[in-house]
């Protein structure tokens, strides 16, 4: 049960990371307003999104309780299996194999599936992926990592001992890693990280309970969030005089806000003034093999680094992110990304030894091997590995659909879709809506009554920091065609009605 309560002060309910509903006491309380509810005893006075979703999963399997759906559909998050992708064969194959290695004896897998699990269980101790692996992961997946950045960025060199495979690219970043070695929570003044605006709220959180300062710095909506480099330049005098800046956080593409590709101009200028104001690059690419826009590439940092040549490319000190929890792989609950390290001190890499310490689950890196190296043409397995290319094209109908569908709405402005896993447009509230609900945000208002009245579970912008006087809704399109159109269908016919409502 997820919640984000550390963002919702009215919710004394929200504890942990992500929000996790941890309390046993909470669940119970939800029940019992459920139960009063039902029996007409008692008006329901719940203000947070994600406890009110377990309330109407309760009155959705409730008699007496009517609802015009009848099942919750939740994206909001970044989880396409959740939303109905089906996992990719070739994928769960090695990854049964690798478990059961007496599947391998019948021939019911193909010869390079069984040819994969069977060098993948050579690199683990024992052959079983029961075992614990080394510290920075399997030496062998970490050389396929290595070589799938060598192709990606057209043969920019790349040292495995520079590569961590870690549980997912935010554990990486936030848990207790790059973060740590950036931040003093001694230092006076406190130390500064600059972060995009909207950005995920768990690397605000982590910031914050590290002793660090979230310097925000604001995306372009009008320019379809575009990152500009003047911004960030009125985020470092904002910190004059309240915390020492030592970092630059880059979402490309954008997340929450899915709509930007950054052009390779526009890394570079970033490098430059990242260069300039010697802060460390930390480049969360893990949308890369998401991008929809005709005119859109993804560029890598390290690759854009590397371009620009010496001094720079030897000096920048820079974190590159993936996982194979985000994209195509959708693999989130396998945990598994990586980090590669550019250009840092050796002390402070002997140092970065210590802290990864805690090594990624040996199943998640079999996916992640599976992920930087994939089925070929020629391969058994490659037909049937053509599904992403169906993926794709699903996602780029999503795509047109979404943009074509919210921006019929004259209330509703959604920037184009150019890359990553989420729509975020913004919606033009009447006063009257805004004023409706004390206590709650006006777009968190409109989640909770989109939720209620129309079971499609969205998230609010207030999550992840606006703009003052804008609001946001923001929704996972990572999913089947036929589930984006009833999607669209529900929040059409809510959105008429809502805006009727508050006219």
């Amino acid at each position: 049960l997820n919640c984000s309560g550390h963002q919702e002060p009215s919710c004394s309910h929200c504890v942990g990371q992500r929000g996790k509903i941890t309390d046993m006491s909470v669940l119970q309380e939800i029940n019992t307003i459920h139960l009063q509810y039902v029996n007409g005893k008692k008006k329901k006075t719940i203000k947070n999104i994600h406890c009110l979703s377990v309330f109407i999963f309760l009155c959705l399997n409730s008699q007496g309780v009517r609802k015009s759906y009848r099942e919750v559909i939740d994206v909001s998050w970044g989880d396409p299996h959740r939303a109905g992708v089906k996992p990719l064969s070739f994928v769960r194959q090695v990854l049964a194999a690798c478990l059961y290695p007496q599947l391998m004896d019948g021939d019911k897998l193909m010869v390079d599936v069984k040819q994969r699990a069977q060098r993948l269980l050579e690199t683990c101790a024992g052959g079983s992926v029961g075992s614990y692996s080394d510290t920075a992961g399997i030496p062998q997946i970490i050389q396929s990592v290595s070589e799938y950045i060598l192709r990606r960025d057209g043969g920019v060199p790349c040292h495995p001992e520079n590569i961590y495979i870690t549980p997912g690219s935010q554990w990486a970043l936030t848990v207790t890693n790059i973060l740590k070695v950036l931040v003093n929570s001694e230092a006076s003044p406190r130390t500064g990280v600059l972060i995009p605006v909207p950005c995920h709220s768990t690397t605000i959180v982590s910031l914050t309970a590290l002793g660090a300062v979230a310097v925000p710095y604001y995306l372009s909506e009008e320019r379809g969030w575009a990152l500009e480099v003047e911004m960030l330049q009125q985020a470092l005098d904002s910190a004059k005089g309240v915390c020492n800046p030592v970092a630059l956080y880059i979402i490309n593409p954008g997340n929450p806000a899915g709509n930007y590709v950054q052009s390779r101009k526009c890394i570079q200028e970033v490098i430059h003034f990242a260069a300039e104001k010697k802060l460390f690059l930390l480049a969360d690419e893990v949308y890369q093999d998401c991008v929809y826009g005709k005119e859109s590439e993804f560029v890598s940092y390290k690759r854009a680094l590397a371009e620009i040549g010496a001094p720079l490319s030897d000096t920048v000190e820079l974190a590159s992110f993936h996982t194979a929890s985000k994209g195509l792989m959708g693999e989130c609950g396998l945990r598994a990304g990586y980090v590669e390290l550019v250009n840092l001190d050796p002390a402070v890499m002997k140092y970065i030894d210590n802290l990864f310490s805690n090594s990624c689950p040996v199943l998640g890196q079999v996916a992640l091997d599976v992920m930087v190296n994939p089925p070929q043409p020629g391969d058994p397995s490659y037909p049937l590995y053509l599904k992403t290319q169906h993926i794709r094209a699903s996602l780029a109908e999503n795509v047109r659909r979404v943009e074509e569908v919210i921006n019929s709405f004259p209330s509703f402005s959604c920037q184009s879709l150019e890359g990553g896993a989420f729509a975020f447009p913004r919606v033009f509230l009447p006063p009257k809506a805004i004023e409706k609900e004390a206590g709650l945000q006006p777009d968190t208002f409109y989640c909770m009554r989109l939720l209620e009245e129309a079971g499609l579970l969205f998230s609010p912008g207030t999550e992840y920091g606006q703009m003052e006087g804008t609001y946001h809704i923001r929704f996972c399109i990572m999913t089947p065609t036929d589930t984006m159109e009833e999607i669209l269908k529900r929040l059409s016919t809510f959105h008429k009605q809502f805006m009727r409502e508050f006219a």
